[in-house]
């Protein structure tokens, strides 16, 4: 919205000479930073409210665990709230609204994202947290295929339109539909006459949905499944989100993407104010998500965390990197899957004490804040590790 203001305001605020100060809120940067800082006073301002307005309503977790060795655990958590994933959604749709370009097509599709995910993910929340005052009430939550519907519905939509919007007026091949490879160069030289490197592979649209498809999906269920100690996913989601910040802000720029070798995606510049919103929200709610957990973001934050991080993944064809950053949430669901496959295929052995991962570290002797704390050192030092491999081409 100010962008807009600020077009729409030009002369006015040249006339009065106070445009020298207003025109940082035409700087790119300077809006993804403002969004950050906004996100996370806004969390934090509106998190006792919030937190007492859930406790009022009984929103609370429900304590309940398929392993009888984390009972105990999950029982003593039973009366914190769940649901703060409304804090984390609200912030970044309100401070994405007020410091971007609304009008830009790939801004409204990560608010999209957002949205779609929050309502999806609170339903599910809200379900799992009545089910007790239900007459029979013993279903916990949406069933896995019904969430799995909308989630694929969702990367089929965003999929086919952010190709759409990708493709050139000349019918020449885009960036924004190449894939992107580790160590792979986007165009042959650095600087403004830079052309494609030669043996790059475009997407077709077909190929573009199904990746949009399974980045969406499975993004935003790894990061669910995450969410499961005091601090984990949201601690995780931070540091990701300020890395996917710089990629987005680098996609965005034509003179940063191409000396630096990697996709310039024409319009993508204005996701960096996403990016920065998402990681302020974390890290405003990891103020009161932090052990002793006093909120948890339940489905309503998780899936709409995951979801948006494979989105702007997407978009700046940056999949791989993303991927690399989010190597412990793939962790978590690969646990999941390894565990329930095995359990099925010998007849109830297990390879694991429990899935997933963190709850494995917890029963083998690691503390809680130790399984969160060291989780978080290896995010960080992904996400380097992947800032530092863009430079490797």
């Amino acid at each position: 919205m100010i962008p807009w203001l600020m077009e729409l305001l030009r002369n006015w605020l040249i006339a009065r000479e106070v445009y020298s100060f207003a025109q940082l809120f035409e700087q790119i940067h300077f809006r993804a930073l403002s969004a950050a800082l906004l996100s996370f006073v806004a969390v934090i301002v509106l998190g006792k409210p919030v937190i007492g307005w859930l406790r009022r309503k009984k929103i609370g977790d429900t304590g309940m665990t398929d392993s009888s060795l984390l009972a105990a655990s999950a029982t003593s958590k039973a009366s914190t709230p769940t649901m703060g994933g409304l804090l984390i959604v609200g912030a970044i749709v309100v401070v994405t609204l007020l410091l971007a370009d609304v009008r830009n097509f790939y801004i409204q599709l990560g608010l999209i994202v957002a949205v779609w995910l929050a309502v999806l993910g609170g339903f599910d929340d809200w379900l799992k947290l009545t089910a007790a005052s239900r007459p029979g009430g013993s279903r916990q939550g949406l069933r896995s295929w019904e969430k799995l519907v909308f989630q694929l519905g969702l990367g089929l939509i965003i999929g086919y339109f952010a190709f759409n919007h990708g493709l050139r007026e000349d019918a020449a091949p885009s960036a924004a539909h190449v894939l992107n490879l580790p160590f792979q160069k986007t165009y042959e030289n650095a600087g403004g006459g830079a052309g494609f490197a030669p043996g790059l592979f475009f997407l077709s649209r077909g190929v573009y949905i199904v990746v949009a498809i399974l980045m969406i999906a499975g993004m935003s269920n790894a990061t669910n499944i995450s969410d499961g100690m005091d601090g984990l996913a949201t601690g995780i989601s931070a540091a990701v989100a300020l890395g996917v910040m710089v990629l987005c802000g680098i996609a965005g720029s034509q003179a940063a993407a191409q000396y630096l070798l990697v996709p310039y995606v024409v319009q993508s510049d204005e996701l960096t104010v996403l990016a920065g919103a998402m990681a302020g929200a974390c890290m405003g709610f990891l103020w009161f998500n932090c052990s002793p957990a006093s909120v948890f973001m339940g489905d309503t934050g998780s899936l709409a965390l995951g979801g948006l991080i494979a989105y702007l993944a997407l978009v700046i064809r940056q999949e791989a990197i993303v991927l690399f950053m989010c190597m412990v949430f793939l962790l978590e669901i690969g646990s999941v899957v390894l565990q329930v496959g095995w359990f099925k295929m010998s007849k109830g052995k297990r390879i694991f004490k429990c899935a997933p991962y963190h709850h494995h570290l917890h029963l083998s002797g690691w503390r809680e804040q130790q399984v969160v704390s060291r989780f978080w050192i290896v995010s960080v030092l992904l996400v380097v590790l992947a800032l530092a491999s863009i430079k490797a081409r």
